[in-house]
């Protein structure tokens, strides 16, 4: 057997046989197209950012802020999407009703004081339970299931339930982009169950027959702090990835995120803003 077949084989025995080889999850990259111009949407929010589109169908990018889009950053919270396929796959939580204890430990918000299921620890992006199914999961396997997914830099480190906040896991904007293109096309290593169980509970909005699928991030330890907004929108026919991260100075920020985001998705034609 070839390295690469040892590695692979490794990584379905620690995963206990759910995960398969990895598929290509889109069309070769078309071209890419740098919109400068509309790096307007950032600077009447008041901040700078960075905004990534993926056409699955075509290949084609579209970068607002190239440059910063190619940059790595910690995920945060955005990590709970594959988080959540991973400890699916491990069987570190039965499905999206069983619930998750917290720890009982003081938290930074009051939401994320209670036991939920993993649809309610998603929806308040609760680090307290997706760290216990982090742990649930172990270091080995999640390391091959990093790994497997391609994530980013794909680095794990040694602490299972901090690398995706602290580092040394980094991804940039275009790897978010096309990672959740690979999601929704089915062609990640992972069951239909698994990612049936991920495309509903992270389905946030449906409009015009467009379904949005997105995850918030907050990295605190960065100096300015980075906000992260993910996902992906499929329509009949249509499929597009995107990702987009902003400077932060504070909460207050946090709205920002999904503001920009959901405008340039508009701008797009990717999703309808609200009527």
């Amino acid at each position: 057997m070839t390295a690469d077949g040892v590695a692979s084989a490794t990584r379905r025995a620690l995963l206990g046989g759910a995960f398969a080889a990895a598929l290509p999850g889109c069309a070769p990259f078309a071209g890419t197209n740098e919109e400068a111009a509309l790096d307007h949407f950032f600077s009447e929010e008041g901040t700078v950012g960075c905004f990534a589109l993926l056409d699955a169908a075509t290949g084609e990018r579209v970068l607002v802020n190239g440059r910063r889009a190619r940059q790595r950053f910690a995920p945060a919270s955005t990590f709970k999407i594959a988080n959540s396929l991973i400890a699916l796959e491990a069987g570190a939580v039965r499905d999206e009703r069983e619930v998750v204890p917290y720890g009982g430990q003081p938290q930074p918000f009051p939401q994320w004081e209670r036991d939920l299921n993993l649809r309610a620890a998603y929806a308040a992006s609760s680090v307290p339970i997706y760290q216990e199914l982090a742990r649930r999961i172990g270091l080995a396997r999640m390391r091959a299931a990093v790994a497997g997914f391609g994530y980013g830099n794909a680095e794990v480190g040694g602490v299972v339930d901090r690398f995706w906040l602290d580092g040394p896991l980094a991804i940039s904007a275009v790897e978010q982009a096309a990672f959740l293109v690979r999601l929704a096309r089915g062609r990640l290593p992972v069951s239909a169950r698994s990612l049936a169980i991920v495309r509903d509970i992270s389905t946030v909005d449906t409009r015009a027959g467009a379904v949005l699928h997105a995850k918030s991030g907050w990295l605190f330890d960065a100096k300015p702090q980075v906000g992260w907004w993910v996902g992906w929108v499929e329509q009949t026919g249509r499929l597009h990835g995107f990702a987009l991260n902003i400077d932060m100075q504070s909460i207050a920020d946090a709205p920002k995120r999904e503001r920009i985001g959901r405008r340039l998705l508009q701008h797009f034609g990717v999703f309808p803003a609200a009527a």
